[in-house]
């Protein structure tokens, strides 16, 4: 079946248009609660980010799953991967958060969890969407779902964090910036660091509903960046609006991104023992990630873009270590989706255990220089089939040969095909990306011009 509102990441989309409208959201709620009550009286939670639409969506849900004999259990602005955790300790039949990540305030969207704190099946959320074409019939009065709000949903979440590192480790020698991007963590996250020890200074914590995301957070370092600088701090930690996603800033103001968050966690664990044999990327990935954990003798896979494909691959080779570069860090052995301060605590583990700055760890990884071209298409190519391309694509992987690779796909969300090439000479890898950007202009204003 093809799905009309699931994405990769639930449904989004821009508040007062469809799919983000209240009667969207109550039919959604009702529709989520008729496959849920197949399995008998379902519980479901739900968290929220802090976007100022939250709370109208909020109420079209629960409504909406009363109407259909669910019991609602209310967090209030949580991040995501709380919501995971709280689904599974409240032996809840799912989760529901209501947040648009790192997209502007302007925006929002609702995703869910199983019982088991995992994104839903495909499967599960195609079921919803057959009952999205129903009529809305609500169940009999004694039937109908109770709403209760959790007012410890914070506290829970922030020990779970704090166990995340072994009980003798203290975080009392660091000073810590820790950016929450006006968004769900910033009545949590702060604190975990704080309980364990930590010098904190917190910015971005002050929501006001539309200031989530806004010049802060991990998409939008600057602040931080000057921040750290400022407060001489030994790390700068940014998390994205619904608290999934991390990027970082070492004591020099430099950038740790995805990629080598996850290598340095990975030689954490691999030194510790508790890595296994896979790590998980995705398609994205920089190569330097790739020669990083193979040079640890450990085998590296590349998933589709998505932090759902990445964790269909760690389950598939029994991984415990995942993400992207963009931040989406998958510690699996601790909770089974990204949860930015989890692994922010990882790496603040590895420099108490090593005694070393995070400068210094994120040296395991040699990052290669990556060139991105977006571009814009009227009408779908097939890529592989076309000769043309994949002819230039050839060119260019020979001539870098083992010092780079090319990449070319097309967007998900939008009329783009992106063009990526990486390699170790930076100029040689932005003239090859250009090369190959202009072939698949030409070839996408032909394909157009033959189908007008």
């Amino acid at each position: 079946m093809s799905r009309k509102y699931f994405g990769t990441d639930g449904i989004r989309g821009e508040i007062g248009k469809t799919p983000m409208t209240p009667d969207f959201a109550l039919k959604l709620g009702w529709a989520a609660g008729k496959v849920l009550t197949k399995q008998g009286h379902p519980l479901v939670i739900i968290g929220k980010d802090t976007r100022i639409s939250g709370y109208m969506l909020e109420t079209a849900l629960q409504a909406g799953l009363v109407a259909a004999g669910v019991d609602v259990h209310l967090l209030g602005p949580m991040p995501t991967p709380a919501v995971s955790y709280l689904t599974c300790t409240f032996r809840a039949s799912a989760g529901i958060v209501i947040s648009a990540s790192h997209n502007p305030y302007q925006d929002n969207g609702v995703k869910f969890f199983s019982s088991k704190g995992s994104k839903l099946a495909d499967e599960v959320e195609e079921e919803i969407e057959q009952y999205l074409e129903h009529d809305l019939k609500t169940v009999s009065s004694e039937k109908l779902g109770k709403v209760t709000r959790i007012l410890d949903a914070g506290g829970r979440y922030i020990e779970f964090c704090k166990r995340a590192i072994p009980n003798n480790i203290s975080l009392d020698s660091l000073r810590i910036v820790v950016d929450c991007a006006n968004g769900a963590t910033y009545q949590v996250s702060p604190n975990v660091f704080i309980e364990l020890g930590a010098d904190v200074i917190t910015i971005a914590a002050e929501p006001n509903g539309i200031n989530i995301n806004h010049n802060c957070g991990a998409t939008s370092l600057d602040t931080l960046i000057k921040r750290v600088k400022q407060y001489r701090a030994d790390i700068g930690i940014a998390l994205d609006g619904d608290g999934d996603r991390l990027m970082m800033v070492d004591h020099t103001g430099t950038v740790v991104d995805g990629d080598e968050t996850i290598a340095i966690i990975a030689q954490h664990k691999h030194q510790e023992g508790s890595l296994g044999n896979d790590v998980v990327g995705t398609l994205m990935s920089n190569l330097g990630l790739q020669q990083a954990i193979e040079k640890m003798g450990i085998n590296f896979h590349r998933a589709n873009v998505g932090d759902r494909y990445v964790m269909k691959l760690l389950r598939q080779y029994e991984g415990v270590l995942g993400g992207e570069g963009s931040g989406h860090i998958i510690i699996r052995d601790r909770i089974p989706t990204g949860d930015g301060t989890i692994a922010a605590l990882q790496i603040l583990h590895a420099m108490i255990s090593s005694g070393q700055s995070l400068y210094e760890l994120k040296q395991v990884m040699k990052k290669y220089p990556q060139t991105l071209i977006n571009v814009r298409t009227q009408t779908k190519i097939n890529l592989e089939e076309n000769k043309v391309i994949q002819t230039a694509v050839s060119g260019a992987e020979e001539q870098l040969g083992n010092r780079g690779r090319v990449l070319l796909r097309a967007s998900g969300t939008e009329p783009l095909i992106r063009v990526m090439v990486e390699g170790d000479n930076p100029e040689e890898t932005a003239q090859l990306a250009e090369d190959i950007a202009l072939v698949v202009e030409k070839e996408a204003e032909g394909h157009r011009r033959s189908t007008d």
